[in-house]
């Protein structure tokens, strides 16, 4: 995960999800919005610290890349908690 932040963000750490947005239609015909990557072990780490399992993290993880996917971006809807956590663990808030 940290290679793909670096060459893709060009940000020298892990990060949690990551989205690569394609939004073409396949050949079958059907509308391919892209890829979502998480990273189980830093989902692991967030779940610890947020106080809840690593299923309910992948799951808040997965609709986190999927609204990028479908052209949402990070905004001032971060809670202080989330905000707190996320410093915690990568050294800023997002």
């Amino acid at each position: 995960m940290r290679t793909l932040n670096r060459t893709f963000r060009k940000k020298d750490r892990p990060t949690d999800v990551l989205s690569f947005p394609v939004g073409t239609k396949g050949p079958d015909g059907k509308y391919y919005l892209g890829d979502i990557v998480i990273s189980v072990p830093v989902a692991a780490r967030q779940a610890k610290v947020m106080g809840h399992g690593l299923d309910r993290e992948i799951e808040t993880l997965l609709v986190h890349g999927f609204l990028h996917l479908v052209g949402r971006h990070h905004g001032a809807s971060i809670s202080p908690e989330e905000r707190k956590a996320r410093k915690a663990l990568f050294g800023e808030a997002g």
